[in-house]
């Protein structure tokens, strides 16, 4: 299961004016303004105090690098004195630091407005130095609840500042991508991260007014934050803090130094992982290609002419070997202390050996180049190089290759018009996640998407409001008062909401032939309030049909066929982007465990759990129930069309 960031994001330009109206939204009235006090900061943080008006309580302009404790001390005075009700930061990494620090400690609701690339706004970490050493900590009670993206704040911000920023923005998203825990979900973000940042960096550094190419910069760098949020950090991220907090290298800097060096230390032990990042960075070895995109935007790459000296490095691995954390590869003190040498020589990193087999790969990808369709091209390209990449890693013997053959041929064979083996394979292999990942990546303030699954049926039959579905069907009668609204809460009239589900038993309707016509599945057009209503059942767990090839797949790797009991909606409406989702039942088998155990297609978010709250008594509609009834209220937010 991906848990998805609970933080509320805007993003756009001029969005900045909009934070008075969110900052009480979040309940303030006594709001501290938090910045560094940099010079370059300087005329946005007074026109965001001009903005927030009234609701300034107090400000505090000393944020510092590395969040030293003694600083958040004698802010939290402050915090005390003033009886401040709200923190609003506006800057970089340092602001949300100690926006961060002191929510930790009073649980103030946080409103972050980013000017740099730096990504921690949408984490849940926190890094604190005391006594000359960095620690870091999670937890829910220190991710940010709102976050404000404004492309324009970011026209301002130095090029050098943008090369290192937009670097630490892709050392989120490299790291996740080797992370233990690591999900469909976060790989797809991550390597659209990757594939964002290696084409807006260049172009930011060529033309510092791009603004879409800002644009594009910021919004990879919110998807890495929301990776490295989800996940456990690595090598790169433990020995950038111990540089920063023991040797005071500065941040964002040092992590652009090491990037390169930490990815060349893990990749024996991360290969998949190194080659989906050089496949995004369009590169044909991937520390080496972040070295090269560095050095490209005249990003820093030596620890030297940061300020560190040669004699601290051996000091250096012993701090970042202390104490053990998850890695790909086993860390040793020598490795780690050779790590560091090339870093602080400025050394490009070693070309991993080359494949004996590249030529036959690089023959087949060439027979593409005269492929009109470019994107066709690009994506028979990447699978030829990840089928021949996959077949070499495993050494595919003929007869594996032969089973697969089969697998495939029987998948086609059993598919029919009421079931769809291929979709099947797709969603317990997650991929299917991860294409449903990469669409809702862009509209972050929406509700989240989730897969469609085999058994939708293109036009179902139209039903009045307050109708059953249920089609005569057994089981506890289900009473859902549903909304559809734009990203404000506006509602959305005439939207056409297909839902469908199964019933009591876990079966479908098209799963059932004796049935006639369509049960448990129904069009509805939304009113003018964007509201319809109507009755059906509580949906259960169910086995996704497993008498087939995928079903046998399941079984092989001790995996269950169970899907988490849910409603699938499909909304359409004029000017707005098409939402594919579910909603599943709070309590409900198969939402948690460990991997494997949970539901099977990988198509749980956590803001799609919501309550089917168990009701006795009078009904809404006045229908008469005997027993326990459940109701089932929810608001879709849908993205207007080109947002």
């Amino acid at each position: 299961m991906h848990t998805a960031s609970r933080s509320r994001v805007l993003f756009g330009a001029g969005t900045v004016r909009r934070v008075r109206e969110e900052a009480e939204r979040l309940g303030a009235f006594r709001v501290l303004l938090l910045s560094d006090g940099s010079p370059a900061l300087r005329k946005d943080t007074e026109r965001l105090r001009e903005d927030l008006g009234d609701l300034v309580a107090a400000e505090f302009d000393g944020a510092a690098m590395h969040t030293p404790v003694e600083v958040t001390e004698r802010v939290l005075e402050l915090v005390r004195d003033q009886g401040v009700d709200c923190l609003v930061a506006i800057g970089g990494g340092s602001t949300t630091g100690l926006s961060k620090a002191l929510a930790v400690r009073t649980d103030l609701p946080q409103l972050i407005v980013p000017t740099t690339y730096a990504g921690s706004e949408v984490t849940p970490v926190l890094g604190e130095t005391v006594d000359g050493r960095k620690t870091t900590r999670s937890s829910p009670a220190i991710l940010p609840e709102t976050v404000v993206y404004d492309v324009e704040l970011t026209l301002g911000l130095p090029v050098t500042a943008s090369v290192t920023s937009g670097v630490n923005a892709l050392a989120h998203a490299v790291e996740a991508l080797y992370s233990p825990d690591a999900d469909p979900v976060t790989d797809a973000m991550a390597l659209e991260a990757v594939a964002a940042i290696a084409r807006a960096l260049p172009a930011v550094h060529d033309d510092p007014s791009d603004v879409e190419a800002r644009a594009e910069l910021l919004q990879a760098a919110w998807l890495a934050g929301v990776c490295l949020g989800a996940v456990g950090m690595g090598l790169h991220h433990k020995l950038c803090h111990t540089l920063g907090g023991t040797f005071g290298l500065p941040h964002a800097e040092t992590h652009t130094v090491v990037l390169p060096h930490a990815m060349a230390y893990n990749a024996p032990a991360a290969p998949e992982a190194m080659e989906r990042i050089a496949r995004a960075l369009g590169v044909d070895d991937a520390p080496t290609g972040v070295f090269d995109l560095i050095h490209r935007v005249g990003g820093p790459t030596s620890l030297r002419d940061l300020g560190m000296t040669e004699a601290d490095l051996d000091h250096a691995a012993e701090l970042a070997t202390a104490q053990p954390y998850p890695n790909p590869r086993e860390l040793t003190r020598a490795g780690i202390a050779d790590l560091l040498r090339d870093a602080w020589q400025g050394n490009r990193p070693a070309v991993s050996a080359a494949d004996p087999l590249s030529p036959l790969t690089d023959e087949v990808v060439a027979s593409f180049d005269g492929c009109a369709n470019p994107r066709l091209r690009q994506l028979l390209t990447d699978l030829a190089r990840t089928l021949h990449a996959y077949t070499i890693r495993n050494d595919l013997t003929p007869q594996e290759w032969q089973q697969a053959i089969a697998f495939l041929t029987e998948a086609g064979h059993i598919t029919t018009d009421t079931r769809q083996e291929f979709i099947l394979l797709s969603d317990t292999l997650g991929v299917s996640s991860v294409v449903d990942a990469l669409a809702n990546s862009r509209t972050p303030d929406t509700t989240s998407s989730a897969i469609l699954g085999p058994f939708y049926v293109a036009g179902p039959p139209a039903a009045e409001h307050g109708s059953d579905i249920a089609g005569g069907f057994t089981g506890t009668p289900l009473w859902s008062d549903i909304k559809v609204t734009d990203p404000e809460g506006k509602p959305v009239a005439g939207a056409v909401v297909d839902v469908w589900q199964s019933n009591e038993d876990g079966f479908y309707d098209v799963q059932l032939p004796d049935l006639d016509g369509p049960v448990l599945r129904a069009r509805f057009t939304t009113d003018a309030d964007g509201r319809f209503t109507f009755w059906s059942i509580l949906p259960s767990e169910y086995p996704i049909p497993d008498d087939g090839p995928v079903g046998r797949m399941l079984s092989a790797v001790g995996r269950h066929p169970y899907r988490a009991p849910h409603v699938h909606f499909l909304i359409n409406a004029p000017g707005h982007q098409p939402l594919i989702t579910q909603l599943f039942v709070r309590g409900g088998a198969y939402l948690d465990g460990a991997p494997g155990q949970r539901d099977a297609v990988f198509g749980v978010k956590d803001d799609l759990i919501t309550d089917f709250t168990p009701r006795t008594g009078p009904t809404p509609d006045g229908r008469a129930v005997d027993g326990e009834w459940r109701l089932l209220e929810f608001t879709f937010r849908i993205a207007r069309l080109g947002h």
